[in-house]
């Protein structure tokens, strides 16, 4: 979903949460979210990503578990 700020929301939650990562528009018109914290805090936000801001209209989510890597906060990318 794009043009309705999800990517800024996105940030706003993962930030709130304590999270680091990144978060990019996607050609195809998808956003792609990678997302490092704690089990129980990332199941939370994966909760929010089913719903996002209230801008948006969320279609699909796919998410998968894979090997972390060290972001050092969580950013908006272009």
């Amino acid at each position: 979903m794009q043009g309705v700020g999800f990517r800024y929301y996105t940030k706003q939650k993962a930030d709130g949460l304590g999270l680091v990562g990144t978060v990019k528009n996607v050609s195809d018109g998808s956003v792609q979210i990678k997302a490092v914290g704690e089990k129980s805090t990332l199941l939370e936000f994966i909760t929010w990503c089913h719903i996002g801001p209230t801008t948006a209209l969320v279609e699909s989510l796919i998410y998968d578990t894979v090997p972390a890597h060290d972001y050092e906060g969580f950013e908006i990318l272009r």
